[in-house]
């Protein structure tokens, strides 16, 4: 089998570049292992452009959050679904010093930031003493139905091969790279938390994290909006909800763990004032970069091997952003973000 590109993994950048290269008429095989619990499986799909305690817009926000809705309007479009919808965060303040960083940045800088005319708006469904504010647009991405349906779209046009990537099978031979019995232009990995083992892009800052979330039942909560304490409560579908996550840096494994179950049943049961029921426990690593700029572009001493990766927390406000970026260079050689461009790390990839 020929074509133009070999792409591995089909998560949230892979389906991305997926789409990016067939609209650009360009032929690629997609090769990916079936696994349940992944970072772009996982996650809970918000676009959020203020992010910290000190209340700060998210790096290259007022860019991405257009481009990122109009990116999944368009993908949306083409797989026969609504997967990105305008959602507000109700942030309320877990300490007076969260209210005084939220009014001192509404103060100095009111974009994306509002404070509503009752504080008490919630206090039917919620407990909160120090009052909350508005960040918006927020946007919510449906990112399990895009990797459902794109996945599914890849099989019936046979352009994915399911199954665990060997590298010792990677052979790059006259401008070509062929695994197995596929030749293709170029490799692109977008092969999340793997990528850290990647024999081709080693000694990358890559700052792994492990993440835990809960799916929640609760039947009478509102879900026209995110609620934000400490935890994010995100609407999933009819009357579940997501709750999620932390940031581990150091774990033993990529398992569930009881202590994230016990922490975040006891926050719903003094956050919530509603009945609610646990359906299901999930936990993944995130491929999160030290830097916290993601790894894009070819490598430097081999054009025929690429990445687009290292998107951490921030993938579903990425992803779509630099895979157009990368499909843009392969094509027309036109410039990729130089603080996301892999090449910044040539002196490394070159040892």
């Amino acid at each position: 089998m020929q074509v133009d590109y070999l792409i591995v993994g089909q998560g949230i950048c892979g389906s991305f570049l997926s789409w990016e290269l067939e609209k650009a008429g360009q032929s690629f095989l997609v090769l990916d292992e079936s696994r349940p619990f992944t970072a772009s499986k996982v996650a809970s799909g918000i676009i959020n452009p203020v992010t910290g305690r000190r209340i700060v817009k998210t790096w290259m926000i007022d860019e991405l959050l257009p481009f990122a809705r109009k990116a999944y309007q368009e993908f949306g479009s083409t797989l026969g679904i609504e997967c990105v919808r305008e959602m507000p965060v109700v942030d309320c303040f877990a300490s007076a010093q969260m209210r005084l960083a939220f009014t001192e940045r509404f103060e100095k800088d009111s974009q994306y930031l509002s404070l509503p005319k009752d504080e008490n708006d919630f206090r039917e469904w919620l407990n909160y003493d120090l009052g909350y504010g508005i960040i918006q647009p927020a946007l919510l991405v449906d990112i399990r139905s895009i990797l459902e349906k794109q996945r599914a779209a890849l099989s019936a046009g046979n352009r994915l091969l399911e199954e665990r990537l060997d590298y010792q099978q990677i052979q790059t031979e006259n401008n070509n790279v062929r695994y197995k019995d596929v030749v293709a232009q170029k490799i692109i990995f977008c092969d999340g938390v793997a990528g850290y083992d990647n024999p081709f892009f080693p000694l990358l800052p890559f700052g792994l994290n492990k993440g835990e979330a809960l799916l929640v039942e609760i039947p009478a909560l509102p879900s026209n909006q995110i609620i934000k304490k400490g935890y994010n409560l995100v609407p999933w579908k009819d009357d579940i909800f997501w709750l999620g996550s932390t940031y581990l840096w150091e774990y033993d494994n990529d398992q569930p763990t009881e202590g994230f179950r016990r922490f975040a049943e006891n926050w719903l049961g003094s956050t919530i004032r509603l009945p609610f029921r646990i359906l299901e426990h999930w936990a993944s690593v995130r491929p999160a970069t030290l830097e916290r700029k993601p790894f894009v572009g070819m490598h430097p001493l081999n054009n025929n091997i690429g990445i687009l990766n290292g998107m951490g927390t921030k993938g579903c406000s990425l992803a779509p952003f630099f895979a157009r970026q990368l499909v843009e260079y392969l094509l027309a050689g036109s410039p990729i973000l130089a603080e996301a461009d892999v090449g910044r790390f040539r002196k490394t990839l070159s040892r």
